[in-house]
């Protein structure tokens, strides 16, 4: 197998150079983090602004309630990009899962918008077809999820087996002796 290091050249302080380079991405990504958390703050106070707006004018539970569900959503989605930022930096690697999990729940989201916007006119042509592509996308995003986790962690899918692989040392029983 090939790696990166034996395509780059060597560099003459080479350790100064990965030091800053580190630092850089280090940088962008509290940069991302720091814009994550400014949308996550303007999205809370979005949704809680259209709540008492509609609570206030012509009150329609639908509208209050797909807006809620909507915004809330997507800031559930701000939140996992934040979580996926803070285990790239903590971890120095970039994890596949945490993607999955975003569009795992963008795909929810969406599917949960357009089934109640289809309550009052179900068109098969346009939300029929796009459930079906959505429930596809859920499936293949789910079971690539369950593959990823049951490939990096055995152990949570078949604690017995790794248990017998590492046996766990048992004490030795002490004679016990009689008064």
């Amino acid at each position: 197998m090939l790696t990166v290091r034996s395509i780059l050249p060597k560099i003459e302080g080479g350790g100064r150079v990965q030091s800053l380079l580190q630092l850089i991405e280090d940088g962008i990504h509290l940069v991302v983090a720091a814009l994550l958390v400014l949308l996550a703050g303007l999205l809370a106070v979005g949704v809680v602004h259209d709540v008492i707006k509609s609570i206030q004018g012509p009150y329609r539970e639908e509208t209050v309630v797909l807006s809620a569900l909507d915004n809330g959503l997507v800031l559930f989605i701000v939140a996992e990009l934040l979580h996926t930022v803070r285990l790239t930096i903590r971890n120095q690697t970039l994890d596949a899962e945490p993607f999955l999990v975003v569009g795992l729940i963008a795909g929810i989201r969406k599917v949960l918008i357009v089934t109640a916007e289809a309550e009052k006119s179900f068109r098969w042509n346009v939300e029929g077809i796009e459930l079906l592509i959505l429930a596809g996308l859920i499936l293949v995003m789910a079971t690539a999820a369950y593959v990823w986790r049951r490939s990096t962690r055995p152990g949570d899918y078949f604690p017995v087996q790794e248990a017998r692989r590492y046996p766990s040392p048992t004490p030795s029983p002490t004679p016990v002796s009689g008064s």
